[in-house]
């Protein structure tokens, strides 16, 4: 996992501070998206027509993936690890769907995912004017409160009367430099149609994990339903199943959820020196923590195995983008950019009396960050430690309180926009494992008092005479597993929570407020100066650069560009492509190269050079799971999944000679539809008004 950023790298951060992104790079908005560089590039026409039929077909999901439409009945192509949850939530100690798959014959046994709602974007409306003058002359948390107020009441207003069918919501781009109203139609009944085993969709493991090549089928299927009938999608994107060509130009829409790239070289040395440090440290406990649990048996293992890969991936990730922070000049090119930045703002003297100098003020609010940092995560940020139960305490005392207060002077998490997906997912039943649930408020309270230390008012708060131990006992006493006891107490609303004698609501009632005054003091000496900082900064960018820059990631809708491409390291060429004769030979029989039953039964009906997975040069990020991967007739022939180890500094900076994007291919998936799963009424639907298998357009 070294070099993830090489010199090529530090160039590109040099590109990005200079202004225009370089070929392939990007993540691009769908009112901003450069066309004339693809056409430059790669000789494809994307115009208006061919950006809304994409738009209209690109599905957001609440599990904080994406997805695309791909039948006229509202079928849904996304990852298997964008739907693992929902197959765990539906399986039971004697029907594990994670192991077995989800496979059904009609529509009669789809199933409701619960807690998931999709999303599919409508309209974009610039609100930066109107957000920025309710904020104007605020400093600190009453800037936050401001800002937050303005969005609250945009999102209210524009959704009203809709609120049962449409989410706004407004997207913070470049870093606070400007605003826009997303309206989106929304589904609330999603149900899990297909999905393979995780050993198929996860075929080598943490080993393979941000590796290639790789041999997965991480596609699963779900349907949107309406009126308890599946959703009429006729103008749907097609499925194409014949194989990827190598150097066809390719497009990812979708959600990327953050990035950093428009960060200051200050920020990132944050990032670097203090923040990932104490992440990683406290991931890799807690993963040891849940691979224990899962040794004391077989339903233990079934039930932390989801939430085990979650933190794998996750600590994989932050190791990645630590290498790449400390890789020996990235920083320095960081600060190249930053410079050179600040010198064509300096050569501008009306311009550089506008901006002034906010690279200065953010620098200073680090030496504040450091100290209000790890109370804010502890306390707000990571509280509870995944625990779902401590989470639903939070979110129904929370809702409970601000609900009681006008609109635009709640927490942004409890504006009236945002209430209805908060409901569905605090109220819709999901199963819980008590057991491990008290692990996880133990393990976090042990984390406060480790870091916080036992004198700190805060872990006194929490902890009082006991011992994190005793409490996380004490609070396994909880109903709130229960969907019907947390319905009553969100239907009684702050009377209910009140007379709660649920140990978890008595718990959070009394220690609620210590995380409150954490997340107050690190929105007034953090995030407000560095907000108001971060729209000086993004002026000076627009006032040189135009609009020729994309806004760094937040988990709203995206499209990229790039090519289905290999890459050379170190000497290495590695191909675009996997075929199934290649998982026959990485097959070992054991795990995490075992083969599912269904496989090893099928190898003789499956042919060899069928293209299975591919690598290309779109420019991702978590977030991006589950996107389709479309030839420049917009036709899906593949889901993204995957980044490979080089992509981990995407975080950063992107360099296309060596970051790639992983994906599925909708031939492979095709194919084992058909031969392994015996789905041809899914195929039969895929391709339905679409193209032939084995036929190219």
């Amino acid at each position: 996992m070294r070099d993830l950023l090489t010199g090529a790298s530090a160039a590109c951060l040099l590109a990005l501070g200079a202004g225009a992104a370089q070929a392939d790079e990007g993540m691009w908005t769908f009112d901003n998206f450069p066309a004339a560089a693809v056409k430059a590039t790669y000789g494809v026409t994307i115009d208006k027509r061919w950006l809304d039929h994409v738009q209209a077909n690109a599905v957001r999901l609440s599990t904080g993936c994406s997805a695309s439409i791909v039948s006229g009945q509202g079928l849904v192509l996304t990852n298997h690890h964008c739907v693992a949850d929902c197959a765990q939530d539906l399986s039971t100690a004697t029907s594990d769907h994670l192991k077995t798959g989800f496979l059904t014959t009609d529509g009669r046994e789809e199933r409701q995912c619960p807690g998931m709602q999709a999303e599919v974007l409508l309209s974009i409306k610039d609100v930066t004017d109107p957000v920025r003058q309710t904020a104007a002359g605020k400093t600190g948390a009453e800037f936050i409160k401001a800002r937050n107020a303005a969005i609250a009441d945009i999102e209210k207003s524009n959704c009203v009367g809709k609120e049962a069918v449409q989410t706004c919501q407004v997207v913070n781009l470049y870093q606070d430099g400007q605003y826009k109203l997303y309206t989106f139609k929304k589904y609330a009944d999603v149900r899990l149609a297909f999905a393979p085993e995780l050993q198929t969709a996860f075929f080598g493991g943490d080993p393979d994990n941000f590796n290639f090549p790789r041999y997965d089928l991480d596609m699963s299927f779900v349907r949107l339903y309406e009126n308890g009938k599946p959703v009429a999608t006729p103008g749907h994107l097609v499925w194409n199943p014949a194989p990827p060509k190598e150097g066809e130009p390719t497009f990812v829409a979708g959600n990327p959820g953050s990035t950093s790239r428009l960060l200051t070289a200050d920020q990132l040395d944050f990032l670097r020196d203090v923040s990932m440090p104490m992440t990683l440290t406290q991931l890799a406990e807690l993963r040891g923590r849940l691979i224990e649990f899962g040794k004391r048996g077989p339903e233990q293992q079934r039930v932390a195995s989801h939430e085990l890969f979650g933190i794998e991936n996750s600590y994989k990730v932050y190791v990645g983008q630590m290498q790449a922070l400390s890789e020996p000049g990235f920083l320095a090119g960081k600060r190249q950019a930053d410079a050179a930045l600040k010198a064509r703002v300096a050569a501008d003297p009306a311009l550089a009396t506008r901006i002034g100098d906010p690279w200065s003020a953010i620098a200073k609010v680090q030496l504040d960050r450091a100290g209000l940092y790890a109370p804010y995560v502890l306390l707000e940020g990571r509280a509870g430690f995944f625990s779902p139960l401590y989470g639903y305490a939070v979110d129904l005392v929370r809702a409970a309180q601000e609900r009681a207060k006008p609109n635009p002077e709640r927490l942004p998490e409890y504006a009236d926009a945002r209430l209805s997906l908060l409901e569905k997912e605090v109220l819709d039943a999901k199963p819980i494992d008590p057991i491990l649930n008290q692990m996880q408020i133990e393990f976090w309270l042990l984390k406060v008092r480790e870091v916080l230390t036992a004198d700190a008012s805060q872990t006194q708060g929490l902890l009082g005479k006991e011992s994190p131990e005793t409490i996380a006992a004490r609070l396994a006493a909880s109903s709130l597993a229960d969907p019907a006891v947390r319905k009553a107490l969100w239907d009684g609303g702050l009377p209910a929570i009140q007379a709660s004698k649920d140990p978890l609501i008595q718990y959070v009632l009394a220690t609620d407020a210590a995380a409150r005054q954490a997340r107050k003091a690190y929105e007034e000496k953090v995030t407000g100066p560095s907000g108001q900082a971060a729209q000086k900064i993004a002026a000076a960018r627009f006032a040189v650069y135009g609009d020729k820059i994309y806004p760094d990631a937040t988990f709203s809708p995206r499209l990229s560009y790039g090519k289905v491409a290999g890459w050379t390291y170190r000497g290495q060429t590695i191909s675009p492509t996997t075929v199934f004769k290649g998982l026959w030979t990485r097959a070992t029989g054991q795990e995490p190269f075992a083969l599912a039953p269904r496989w090893l039964a099928a190898q003789d009906k499956l042919k060899d050079d069928t293209v299975f997975d591919f690598v290309t040069t779109n420019d991702i990020i978590g977030g991006n799971s589950g996107s389709p991967v479309l030839n420049a007739r917009g036709e899906v022939i593949g889901a993204a999944f995957d980044g490979n180890i080089h992509s981990l500094g995407g975080a950063f900076a992107y360099d296309g000679t060596i970051n790639r994007t992983v994906v599925t291919s909708t031939a492979g998936a095709t194919e084992a539809f058909l031969q392994v799963y015996g789905q041809k009424a899914l195929v039969d639907e895929l391709l339905r008004g679409g193209v032939k298998t084995g036929t190219r357009r």
